[in-house]
């Protein structure tokens, strides 16, 4: 079994700032509500950046952490990325593309996984959840990219 998750939003900013902002993964903690602890690149090479999440502690006080890696293609607009270290999942995949339109930057977001079979969570749940939080997630981009530009736009005018 499998699980897939398709999402998108129009981030009223341009290209170029929605997507290094979007892919400075130090900057993750304040991008992602309540998600990540900690992002710290491991390793860069070319388009290739290695790295590792570390959560926020669950109400339980446990903590996660993981490898993943991302690969960028700033000449398309496309980002595939994968974790390194899957955890409770066989495998997880990610495609990004971020694509100018009227108004700003499209970001779409599509997500495969497969639960392992010893994972505390069926492919559905887990479904569920990262579809929700990534709805959250790229409502808190949107947010900051577009603060970050409305400021931007200030400081140009004097």
């Amino acid at each position: 079994m499998s699980a897939h998750t398709e999402n998108q939003i129009v981030i009223g900013a341009p290209l170029q700032l929605v997507w290094e902002v979007a892919n400075d993964i130090e900057r993750w903690p304040d991008l992602f509500v309540d998600e990540y602890a900690r992002a710290e690149v491991l390793e860069r090479e070319g388009h290739r950046v290695r790295f590792r999440l570390t959560t926020v502690p669950a109400e339980d006080g446990t903590v996660h952490s993981w490898v993943s890696e991302r690969h960028l293609d700033p000449e398309r607009g496309v980002v595939t990325a994968r974790r390194i270290e899957p955890g409770p999942f066989r495998y997880v995949h990610i495609f990004q593309a971020f694509t100018a339109v009227e108004g700003g930057t499209r970001v779409r977001w599509v997500q495969d996984f497969e639960a392992a079979p010893w994972a505390p969570f069926t492919d559905a749940q887990a479904r569920e959840r990262i579809d929700a939080h990534t709805k959250v997630n790229l409502e808190r981009h949107r947010q900051v990219i577009e603060a970050l530009a409305a400021r931007a736009a200030a400081a140009a005018r004097g």
